[in-house]
């Protein structure tokens, strides 16, 4: 969402991403909306309680807790998602599909994912981390367990922009790092769930000095969204039969892309120059 004091203009990509934030009585209204989205927006809020087994107040109360004025809102958001091209019904793998067909689902999962989060992407927050970023002293970066491939592709990149740069998977190791920051440095923190422990500790420590913390995560309000600073969302369609966060880690690299070609269009020319001089550095690595 570009503008906080605007309506969303789509439902389905951030009622997924807050699923895990709504109570159970709003959490059923969701499970309603998501299995017959085409049939929702044909009805009055009354008939979508009476069809979900609950009540208006709370339909109404979901509603603005998506961000939309009312229930009307939220029925011209899901309209505009149920007939975009990309919102096509979504098919997990099969054990019966042949390898012509999985192919399909899982690339057309990633695809959906990324148009997802291109439609729930806070500008401000991007603008925000890509200011924050281009002027920092010191990167630090966390992730753990899958979010720790993140980190290291986060660390090869930017060091690129000659600063100081290091990812950091082990637990201790983070948290030595996060009790040695100080003013004018950067922290960026990757966690599909946001509720990873190890990165919320060295989070919470990080916060105790004047660096800014960078959030990429999966979940609008995941405590590392609420610890952060600056929070940026990508947000996937996991199929059934895959580790959870593997598609999402592809949206969270496609974030990082938007980093670093934010800070990239701050100043092209210094790249350059950092490019050619690493082009020499590792040309006599090459045949």
């Amino acid at each position: 969402m570009s503008d906080n004091n605007q309506s969303p203009t789509s439902c389905l990509p951030i009622l997924r991403s807050m699923y895990a934030d709504l109570t159970k009585a709003e959490q059923k209204i969701a499970d309603y909306i998501l299995e017959n989205a085409t049939d929702v927006i044909h009805m009055t809020i009354s008939e979508l309680a009476e069809a979900s087994s609950s009540a208006d107040a709370t339909i109404f109360r979901l509603s603005r807790k998506l961000g939309f004025p009312g229930f009307q809102g939220l029925k011209i958001a899901l309209a505009g998602d149920i007939f975009s091209p990309m919102e096509s019904v979504y098919r997990e793998v099969d054990p019966n599909d042949s390898v012509a067909d999985f192919p399909v689902k899982v690339f057309n999962n990633i695809t959906e994912g990324l148009q997802d989060t291109l439609k729930i992407l806070d500008c401000n927050e991007l603008e925000k981390a890509i200011e924050a970023l281009s002027k920092t002293k010191r990167l630090s970066i966390y992730g753990s367990g899958g979010s720790a491939v993140i980190a290291a592709d986060i660390e090869h990149r930017f060091m690129r922009f000659a600063i100081p740069v290091r990812a950091y998977a082990d637990p201790h190791m983070q948290l030595t790092s996060a009790a040695l920051l100080g003013a004018g440095d950067t922290v960026i923190a990757v966690s599909h769930s946001g509720a990873n422990i190890d990165v919320l500790n060295a989070v919470e420590l990080a916060k105790k000095s004047p660096a800014t913390i960078i959030a990429i995560t999966s979940y609008m309000k995941s405590p590392l969204s609420l610890a952060a600073d600056i929070s940026l969302h990508g947000m996937a369609r996991e199929i059934r039969y895959r580790s959870e966060a593997m598609a999402s880690r592809l949206i969270h690299l496609a974030i990082v892309d938007l980093l670093y070609t934010g800070i990239m269009l701050k100043n092209p020319k210094q790249l350059i120059e950092n490019m050619n001089k690493v082009r020499v550095a590792i040309s006599s690595r090459r045949l």
